[in-house]
């Protein structure tokens, strides 16, 4: 029946696998969503849906064009000292919202090895809620290392509670590392 060939592809059209991390050797902030949107997997792009305010909020707090290309945002973040990266490996979720992930799926990134190639990180911020309960309830209780931790307003269109300016606000104060 075509209904259930419609289901048996949309399973499997549910499996999503996150992107490679993007840190220089001397980052010192971490920045982790919790796994790439619809919009950014199609592109793979971290932050690639046009709503979503993480670039316009990082060229803001930078002093970099956000109408960069693609690699030369990464560039211009890279240089600031800030690396991205998700909580997930791998999970299955239909669709781009944190509250689908489906919690029996849960595969996390490697911590662990990323942190110990990147002992300059001091600081980790948390794109969203999901990000940060997911971090601390399947990644931080295995860690060794002591590092800040911030919960930041999600960047997402999805999250309207919080105003660009607010948000502009909260993470400005998060990326920068005072020497």
């Amino acid at each position: 029946m075509k209904i259930g060939t419609d289901t048996a592809q949309a399973g499997q059209n549910d499996q999503v696998q996150g992107f490679a991390p993007v840190a220089a050797p001397g980052a010192r902030v971490l920045v982790l969503g919790s796994m790439p949107g619809v919009a950014s997997l199609r592109q793979a792009r971290y932050y690639a849906h046009p709503r979503n305010a993480f670039w316009p909020i990082a060229a803001s707090v930078f002093g970099f064009d956000s109408g960069l290309d693609y690699a030369g945002r990464l560039q211009a973040l890279q240089a600031s000292g800030v690396a991205l990266w998700d909580v997930l490996q791998a999970c299955e979720r239909p669709g781009s919202l944190d509250a689908d992930i489906r919690n029996h799926t849960l595969v996390t990134n490697d911590f662990a090895a990323f942190l110990s190639r990147h002992p300059a990180i001091v600081r980790v911020c948390f794109n969203g809620a999901k990000a940060a309960a997911l971090y601390r309830r399947h990644v931080l209780p295995g860690l060794a290392v002591r590092l800040e931790y911030l919960d930041l307003p999600s960047t997402s269109p999805a999250h309207a509670a919080a105003s660009y300016d607010e948000k502009l606000a909260a993470w400005g104060r998060a990326l920068k590392i005072q020497d």
